[in-house]
């Protein structure tokens, strides 16, 4: 199985709870889940991650040629069905400029035949805005949060001083 990030699920990680200071061993995990193929992140994930320009982009640059998929024409079929729904047009927030790359997550999973991984829940449906796990839910599309991607890839935390 393999299992499309969400840029949120490397931007949270990376600034809060499994910092590289505080726990590089997650990261070792995802170093190895990328080098096996298991794990990828879309192209357009890779430019939400550039805007930062910190040391998760360093990280990311690193593993870049396995990691980032880039788009193809497959990709480009599965986001026109991703938007064959009106309410997945929703799915950006173009007046923010914000999750411009939620599209191609589901996309690019579609294609690859993976699980999307994301920060994001199911929410109530609003005129405004859509979700990730809404608009999987909608196209059959398998979804996680990113504790249970830990719980799947057998990811155990340990402590120490």
């Amino acid at each position: 199985m393999k299992y499309c990030l969400d840029t949120n699920v490397l931007i949270q990680a990376w600034n809060w709870y499994y910092a590289p200071d505080i726990c590089s061993s997650y990261w070792n995990c995802l170093e190895s889940l990328i080098e096996k193929g298991d794990i990828f992140i879309p192209e357009e994930v890779f430019r939400e991650i550039e805007k930062e320009d910190d040391q998760l982009l360093v990280w990311v640059k690193q593993h870049k040629e396995i990691f980032v998929h880039e788009i193809n024409q497959d990709v480009e079929e599965c986001i026109k069905k991703v938007y064959e729904n009106p309410s997945h047009h929703r799915l950006v927030d173009t007046l923010k400029s914000r999750s411009l790359a939620d599209p191609w997550v589901i996309a690019h999973a579609m294609a690859e035949n993976a699980v999307v991984v994301t920060k994001e829940n199911i929410e109530l449906r609003s005129r405004n805005r859509i979700r990730i796990p809404n608009v999987c839910d909608d196209l059959k599309i398998e979804w996680i949060n990113d504790f249970e991607f830990i719980r799947r890839m057998g990811i155990k935390f340990s402590a120490e001083m």
